[in-house]
């Protein structure tokens, strides 16, 4: 088998693009992607989006995926990352996000694992869930799906609110506070929508952002308010979207949580008939370089060991 061969185009993703969510031209854009990843071979080729970066302190540049799945697309067999010469990309190392499913490189890492709930098979919800979400309608909350073009400034702000309140309780690394221009563009792709939960008196309770990507309509980044924890608004919202996921036939994807077992991840699992194992690849483009820079650096499983 003849090898595969990789390169980078500096086009801001485009060559990667498509109308799938994690690869539409919003979302790119709104994670700053860089370049498109392209491997090619004799059978066939895969590609998916890049943001390339500086190795700080070298003239060395590596690269991750944008957040979510994207993943890498094409027709491509499984490939062995090893079989794959990685010079032409200039690379020290990548991190790749796979979209769910299979990945199309071999030896991936299991990286999370993720709560289902598929309209295909029997619903699953817990009876404290399904109590709450009714005293929470009896209550007077309301709920509303609004397509991701027809989304208000003041919809968006209410969001950005509750979302970021959100991000303070969890003590929430940085990099997570995303941002109002992040939001306003990536509501722009096409399939997206904003799930709105309304208290009584018309204070936005809880809200998620919600896309359809590779088959699955995807719970993507969510917020509750603090002044209405006590009524976990955000059981209203899940339970809406798996009325939604079931009028578009497609298994809603709810995440995982942050850790194996924690809370969130028991969140989700209240509502979710299966689960599905997110996979990921860390890549050593460069094996000479990665090491000079990883040498007495003490990362645990962390990648690229010369970032932890």
């Amino acid at each position: 088998m003849s090898t595969a061969r990789a390169e980078l185009i500096a086009d801001a993703g485009a060559a990667a693009a498509s109308d799938e969510f994690f690869r539409s031209r919003p979302f790119l854009e709104a994670e700053g992607v860089t370049h498109s990843l392209r491997i090619e071979s004799d059978e066939g080729g895969l590609i998916g989006p890049l943001i390339v970066r500086e190795i700080p302190g070298t003239d060395a540049r590596d690269a991750t995926s944008p957040y979510g799945y994207p993943g890498l697309v094409g027709s491509l067999p499984i490939l062995d990352p090893a079989a794959i010469d990685w010079s032409g990309t200039g690379l020290v190392s990548a991190f790749i996000r796979h979209a769910l499913g299979p990945s199309p490189l071999a030896n991936p890492t299991d990286r999370n694992l993720v709560q289902i709930a598929d309209p295909a098979l029997p619903p699953k919800s817990r009876p404290s869930d399904r109590r709450q979400v009714r005293r929470n309608l009896e209550a007077g909350y309301e709920l509303e799906i609004v397509p991701g073009a027809a989304v208000t400034p003041e919809q968006r702000a209410g969001f950005l609110g509750v979302y970021e309140q959100t991000m303070r309780r969890t003590a929430a690394a940085e990099h997570y506070f995303f941002g109002a221009d992040y939001f306003a563009r990536i509501l722009q792709a096409p399939q997206t929508w904003l799930v709105l939960a309304t208290a009584p008196g018309g204070s936005l309770a809880a809200a998620s952002i919600a896309t359809v990507s590779d088959g699955y309509l995807h719970y993507y980044l969510s917020g509750s308010a603090d002044s209405h924890l006590r009524d976990s608004p955000m059981k209203n919202v899940v339970a809406r979207l798996l009325e939604y996921s079931s009028e578009l036939g497609l298994p809603l994807n709810l995440g995982g949580g942050i850790a194996p077992g924690d809370a969130l991840e028991e969140f989700k699992r209240g509502f979710a008939n299966r689960q599905l194992t997110w996979l990921t690849s860390e890549l050593v483009c460069d094996a000479e370089t990665y090491e000079q820079l990883s040498r007495g650096r003490d990362a645990g499983a962390y990648f690229p060991a010369y970032r932890a």
